[in-house]
This record gives C-alpha cells, structure tokens and sequence, in this order.
C-alpha cells in the first residue's frame, strides 16, 4: 500500500498550520480554521495529522490511542512524515493522539511536568465530532471576560478532568480539540467556570 502523502507545500503548509496551533492555545476556547487537504490512513483524522505534521518532530514522542495504533498504516505515516518516535506508554509521550475522545485515558496517565519544568508535560490532542461555540464557559489568560466552548464525545468525567488539571498550574496538560476543519486549545491555565447551582424551588405553605 503506497504512503500517504503528506502537505502539499510542507513548509508553507506546516508553517501556516503552527500559526493556527499557536493561536488556539494563545486564545483558549476560541474555535479556529485548521484548513488542511491532507488524506491520512483512517482512522486518524486530517486533523490530527495536521497537527501532528506542524508540531512534532525527531525530538517528539508521540502516543497513539487503541483506535490508532491498531492500524500500522497510522504509525508509518507519522514517523515518514515527522521523523516522530511512537511510544508504547502514554507517560513517555510529549504529545498523544486521540482518535477516540470518549475513551482518553485519565490525565494522570500522562507526563505531567514538575514546577521547574512544567515544560516536560505532554499535549493531548483530540479528534471530536463536533466543536461549537457554547456549553461550559472558561477564563483565564488570553481570554477577554469569559469564552464559551462545547466539544462532544468527551468522557463523562472531563468536567472533573479540567478543575484538576488547571489546579496543579504550572504543571498538567494542554489540550488541542480538533473537530472536521476546526481547531481550539486549552491549556492549562484555562478554568472551566462552574455551572451555577439552581435556585431553590419555595416549598408550598
């Protein structure tokens, strides 16, 4: 089976792509055009290799989950294209690819870097069905007031996932949503606003 291709113009396009990524994570919560014409073996998504083409490199483990790593073609195209080592172990990876949201594996999995080094942490990168402007509100660096943002699938527990990530700040994870064409970052210095509690409905005399 012959490999796919990577981007057309490798420089210009990786190079265009790296602006969108930094702007994502710069300007969490705001939803992105991540135009891209690559075709990679499925199950990894345009997205996701995009991403992965602007930002890894010789220098980058990278972790794939189940869905990707059970199709070698996904692995022998990162390592031609990127030069990227593939891990076998989520806590060895600088960056990890999800093509399955709904079952990433708990944050604890992964490096979480250290207060001096918050750097060596790992990024995630997620491919969902679906980014949107509403659901929960974040805010923090980079965001003017509040921001809204909804992404679907996601594990039942992420609400639970990011108030513990962005509580160990300078350490966690930062997170890339990806989503057909789109793309929006979360870091860790992002907050999930909680939700307010409902009022309490007058109990009759």
């Amino acid at each position: 089976m012959a490999l796919a291709r990577g981007f057309a113009d490798p420089v210009h396009d990786a190079q265009g792509a790296f602006r969108t990524l930094m702007d994502a994570l710069a300007r969490p919560g705001r939803i992105g055009r991540l135009a891209s014409d690559l075709s990679p073996p499925a199950p990894l998504t345009p997205e996701l290799a995009a991403v992965a083409l602007a930002l890894t490199d010789a220098d980058t483990p990278v972790w794939l989950d189940a869905p990707l790593a059970a199709i070698p073609a996904v692995a022998a195209f990162l390592r031609f294209h990127t030069g990227a080592p593939i891990v076998a172990e989520p806590a060895d990876a600088a960056f990890a690819l999800i093509a399955d949201p709904a079952a990433c594996p708990p944050f604890a999995a992964f490096a979480q870097g250290s207060p001096d080094y918050p750097d060596t942490s790992a990024t995630l990168v997620l491919a969902l069905d679906r980014l949107s402007e509403d659901g929960a509100a974040f805010e923090g660096p980079g965001i003017r007031g509040r921001i809204r943002l909804a992404a679907a699938p996601l594990p039942a527990d992420w609400p639970a996932r990011l108030a513990a990530n962005h509580a160990a700040f300078p350490r966690g994870l930062d997170l890339v949503l990806t989503a057909p064409g789109v793309v929006a970052g979360l870091p860790r210095s992002s907050r999930a606003v909680p939700s307010a509690a409902p009022s309490p409905v007058p109990s009759e005399a």
